[in-house]
């Protein structure tokens, strides 16, 4: 009896991960029907809606989304997991740890991924603008009238999806399955209704009028690859969020559902077109009965809803990577679940990344506008993941040369094909995410460069952590009976704070515990391995705690963990010291004065250490210092 309980639990594990992937790994795939068919067939291409273009182009469409979706992400890309976790962030890290024997390839293979990461934040500001505006311009369709309320509706939602971010996913995230079930449900019965309609269509699964309808193109084929690419939008978050609900739940979740809808829907867009060319306005909303239009704008703009959280909360994740992989200045992170550590609220990357979303929409102020915007991002993200992919399969799982190159050059050679059809939409809007991207990169690049050179001086030009302690013996300093921790970034030396409250108090603690944190290039670090523990003297304990890329942050939680080592810690009789530089641009320094002053201005207004690490507000003393960089 007790083996079928196991198992029946077992089903039901596998039942809620199925239907959470449903509720936020597809809802941006999920919605680019809303708009591929329409724009392959837009003004930008050229393509005429004739019933050869037709059939040519929505079989490029069901094929784009087999060999790029099912092929590469869902078969491929899902094993290569770092500790379980996805997304091009875990990827890089996984990358250049697999070619940590040759620096020259890590360090371009470290930019390289840094420039695709950087990528994604455009896709996350792109995906809400266009996603939304494509639901609300259905409006139009029910009325004629209606048009000038897109851009404000389309405005007032955008600011209430950012507005509840602070509540958090977890009361809201158990509706968005069903919604998500029922939306590929609809999308897949009412392509089904119009196969049969017309099921001339069907022809469209023959690859081979794929192949036709781009060679006939000519050159025109970038613009026209460039609006195929919309279909498969979204194919990056089925790997980032691998590490939320498995490999295997997302795999039967695009097996059972939402590769079906897709795939139906867009066969049913076709089968509209053949019977009426004219609906090539709206082909996705005009497939639907007359009678149906109002529910299916409501439904589609609640799926857009969906897929916009889902690249918002993506948004927050990867900000979070970033800083603790040393690429951002600290900002603050805000749990809003006790049992789920990946759910977080992050207010500053918030309101930045609305206001980004607020001028993307009121500056293309229509889907089809930013159509051209968003392909850039998506392919150069995809681009970028295929290359780190090679040198994780080439040295990291330590694959022959042929069956490497066997793995990756077909894809490598489709994204190309894909990234630079997308890249002659630059000047008409593809600019964008490629701008955004090059001034993250230059932020980021800039901060751990500075923060390198503001290791570098400290280790020079304070004394050692060794030396000082070997000193403090022969001293009559009195010592309190409490426990002091200090936070520092090079453990060999002696902490500041340390020193500025033993020149100014003149006092020691009992117990000192020199504290560094150290963010390994892994998702996560067990409880075995997240803490170690040396006494350097009398007093004095040099404390690491590790954690990886997704670990929450807690330094009072992580060194409770003392007690069982022997070592009395009490939150209530601890103190934390803490030493902020305060950067000074200098003539003649390690770095351009442009990024002396950028990175002045960073740290001067990045988020306190105090909220980043849990540290509680009223046992902390702050002691501050002048470092010329």
């Amino acid at each position: 009896m007790a083996v079928v309980m196991d198992k029946n639990a077992t089903h039901t594990v596998k039942a809620s991960l199925v239907l959470g992937a449903l509720g936020v790994v597809f809802g941006d795939i999920g919605t680019s029907p809303l708009y591929t068919i329409k724009e392959i067939f837009g003004h930008a291409t050229g393509v005429v809606a004739n019933s050869g273009n037709i059939i040519g182009a929505t079989s490029a469409v069901f094929w784009a989304l087999m060999v790029v979706v099912t092929l590469k992400y869902v078969v491929l890309m899902l094993r290569a997991d770092n500790r379980g976790e996805g997304g091009i962030m875990a990827l890089l890290a996984l990358a250049v740890s697999s070619v940590s024997n040759y620096p020259d390839l890590k360090k371009k293979l470290f930019l390289i991924g840094t420039f695709g990461a950087c990528l994604f934040y455009g896709e996350c500001i792109i995906t809400p603008a266009i996603s939304v505006l494509s639901a609300v311009e259905g409006m139009a369709l029910i009325s004629p009238s209606l048009a000038e309320f897109v851009l404000p509706i389309t405005v007032a939602i955008l600011i209430s999806l950012f507005a509840v971010q602070r509540f958090g996913t977890q009361v809201v995230a158990r509706f968005y399955a069903p919604i998500i079930v029922l939306w590929f449900a609809a999308m897949g019965a009412v392509g089904f209704w119009q196969i049969c309609k017309t099921p001339a269509v069907l022809e469209a699964l023959n690859p081979v009028n794929a192949l036709a309808f781009l060679q006939a193109r000519g050159w025109g084929v970038f613009a026209t690859v460039g609006m195929v690419v919309l279909a498969i939008t979204g194919a990056e978050t089925l790997y980032a969020d691998m590490g939320h609900f498995g490999k295997k739940s997302i795999r039967l979740a695009w097996a059972i559902l939402v590769f079906p809808g897709l795939a139906l829907n867009y066969l049913g867009q076709g089968a509209l077109l053949l019977s009426a060319p004219d609906a090539v306005s709206n082909p996705f909303f005009l497939a639907f009965p007359s009678f149906l239009l109002v529910p299916a704008v409501i439904l589609a703009t609640m799926a857009t809803i969906i897929a916009s959280q889902a690249t918002i909360s993506g948004a927050y994740s990867m900000t979070q990577q970033a800083i603790q992989l040393g690429l951002l200045p600290r900002m603050q992170i805000i749990h809003t679940s006790e049992t789920e550590s990946g759910q977080i609220y992050m207010p500053t990357v918030n309101w930045i990344l609305l206001t980004a979303v607020l001028l993307a929409a009121l500056g293309f102020r229509s889907s089809s506008d930013l159509a051209s915007a968003y392909g850039i991002a998506i392919t150069g993200t995809m681009l970028i993941a295929t290359i780190l992919t090679f040198y994780v399969i080439r040295y990291g799982w330590k694959y022959p040369l042929w069956l490497s190159l066997s793995a990756t050059f077909f894809f490598l050679f489709l994204d190309v094909l894909l990234f630079a059809s997308c890249a002659v939409k630059f000047f008409q809007g593809g600019w964008f995410p490629v701008v955004l991207a090059l001034s993250l990169v230059t932020l980021m690049l800039t901060w751990k460069r500075g923060r390198e050179l503001l290791l570098q001086h400290i280790y020079e030009n304070d004394p050692k952590l060794v030396d000082f302690v070997e000193y403090m013996k022969d001293t009559t300093i009195s010592r309190v009976e409490r426990t002091a921790v200090f936070l520092v970034s090079d453990p060999r030396t002696a902490p500041q704070a340390l020193m500025h409250n033993l020149k100014h108090n003149q006092v020691l603690h009992q117990r000192n515990l020199i504290v560094t944190v150290v963010f390994e290039d892994i998702p996560w670090v067990s409880d075995a391995h997240c803490l170690q523990c040396l006494q350097v003297g009398d007093g004095f304990w040099q404390i690491t705690i590790r954690y990886g890329f997704m670990d929450k942050t807690d330094i009072p939680k992580a060194l409770s963990a003392l007690n069982q080592q022997g070592l009395f810690f009490e939150a209530f009789s601890t103190s934390y010291f803490l030493s902020r530089e305060t950067v000074v641009p200098s003539q003649g320094g390690k770095m351009a004065r442009w990024q002396e002053a950028l990175f002045t201005l960073v740290s001067r207004n990045a988020g306190s250490v105090v909220s980043y690490f849990n540290i509680p507000s009223n046992s902390v003393i702050e002691l501050g210092s002048r470092v010329h960089i």
